[in-house]
């Protein structure tokens, strides 16, 4: 037994420095971004808190239905406003610049919604709100485009979607910190936005080169690929509902405010659980197959909560069809992606540009029909106008598979992940996959060790 042990141990040291290696590698990696990963940590943390507070806060003060829809719609309006300017005020005043002054303007929006209770108004900032963040996002999304090489731009890329959303999820659950009438967790996002200055403010990072202007051609895109383009638009819709009204929700339903936030953490969860699994198959077969599943998928589980609320059921079953929920509403995006991209000539981001102009106009859509909806059937309204949405977009693509072949195989693109959708924008499409290696790849100057020679185990 010893001599095996002795001769097994050369293999053993391999792996370790292989290991080390890859490991020392990220490192090196990360360091340049970790004044930006902080920035967008708190970013995201007031962003979360921001999301749910804004929604349980106007209905406690007595906004109806039809207004919340409208702080929704605000929000996707400057947001989608946001993306295509935005490359303007960076070019005027750099990188670092903007990001610090649009952090800036959401501490004081977050601390006006508190100063001034208006309907009208809070419809206002919320607009200023999703323009300040798509700039945010924008800039810190065109940082690590310039400074990741190719090898290393999916995986860097993912990092950053994981950790923008565990962020988000984060600052959801301060939501128990206290009681939503008060102010106090107003003051606690501002504090957050503040924070986010900091790490940016002090860098010694050299800012990346400005934004280009991204084109648009929304025509060609439904004339190529109008799967995609009704997907991409389905999913503005299932997404901006969820994210305007799930707090609302739970807050009809009676829910405490840990609970809302599990609520809300649980389909980020099931996005983080789903997203990649149903992109794998969708590199298997037609990706509208896919889509059709997904929608199936997500009429299932809204169906089954639906039948829970009416029951008032919010245990484990209720939160395992969140998840499920959650994992069809963030994937949609990705997957109409990849069609999309599947069918495009060589410009994708001309095409992903287009895809994000056509969610825009679906997260403003979202809001105000959920509204409508919910306002005849009640709180499980919400799910109702996410079915229609999914049966709507999972019956087309279906019957796009009859009306046209799929993709050859050597002319399909992998799939990649695009993390949360409502946080997406130009930024996020400029490289383009098919220049993307293995994500694991060393530095050239970095070569693996040689594997020793093989060993052969003798029994004693």
């Amino acid at each position: 037994m010893v001599a095996a042990t002795f001769t097994l141990q050369p293999v053993a040291r391999h792996l370790s420095a292989s290991n080390c290696k890859i490991g020392r590698a990220m490192v090196r990696q990360l360091v340049p971004f970790f004044s930006l990963f902080g920035g967008m940590i708190f970013l995201m943390m007031g962003g979360g808190l921001h999301a749910v507070l804004i929604p349980i806060r106007g209905q406690l003060e007595g906004f109806g239905t039809f207004q919340l829809g409208w702080i929704g719609t605000g929000y996707a309006i400057g947001f989608t406003f946001g993306c295509w300017f935005m490359p303007h005020l960076v070019r005027r005043v750099g990188h670092v610049r903007t990001f610090s002054a649009l952090t800036a303007l959401l501490a004081v929006s977050i601390l006006l919604n508190a100063m001034w209770v208006d309907a009208i108004f809070w419809i206002v900032l919320r607009a200023l709100s999703g323009f300040c963040f798509a700039g945010c996002y924008m800039v810190a999304e065109s940082w690590l485009n310039e400074r990741v090489s190719n090898e290393q731009r999916g995986q860097m890329f993912s990092i950053y979607a994981i950790t923008t959303m565990v962020a988000m999820a984060a600052g959801q659950y301060l939501l128990i910190l206290a009681e939503p009438s008060r102010d106090l967790l107003f003051m606690v996002g501002a504090i957050l936005f503040a924070l986010a200055l900091i790490p940016t403010s002090v860098s010694k990072a050299q800012s990346p080169a400005p934004l280009n202007e991204a084109e648009l051609d929304v025509k060609g895109l439904f004339f190529n690929s109008p799967a995609a383009a009704v997907g991409a638009f389905a999913a503005g819709i299932v997404s901006s509902t969820w994210g305007t009204f799930g707090a609302v929700y739970g807050q009809q339903v009676g829910m405490s405010s840990a609970m809302i936030a599990s609520l809300l953490g649980a389909a980020l969860a099931g996005s983080v659980l789903f997203q990649f699994p149903l992109g794998k198959l969708s590199d298997m077969i037609d990706r509208r197959y896919v889509m059709a599943i997904a929608g199936m998928i997500g009429i299932i589980a809204g169906s089954i909560m639906t039948v829970l609320t009416q029951s008032a059921s919010f245990d484990t079953p209720f939160f395992m069809a969140v998840v499920l929920y959650g994992g069809m509403i963030y994937s949609i995006y990705s997957l109409a992606v990849a069609l999309a991209n599947d069918r495009a000539e060589d410009d994708f981001v001309k095409v992903a540009s287009s895809l994000l102009l056509v969610y825009g106009i679906g997260t403003m859509v979202g809001p105000l029909m959920a509204a409508q909806i919910m306002t005849i059937m009640g709180p499980a309204g919400v799910f109702t106008t996410t079915t229609i949405a999914h049966a709507a977009f999972g019956g087309y693509a279906l019957y796009r598979t009859f009306r046209s072949e799929r993709v050859a195989e050597d002319d399909r693109e992998d799939f990649q992940t695009i993390g949360f959708a409502q946080s997406a924008t130009p930024e996020s499409y400029v490289y383009d996959s098919r220049a993307l290696s293995d994500p694991y790849q060393l530095e050239p100057e970095e070569e693996m060790p040689a594997m020793p020679p093989p060993v052969t185990v003798r029994k004693l």
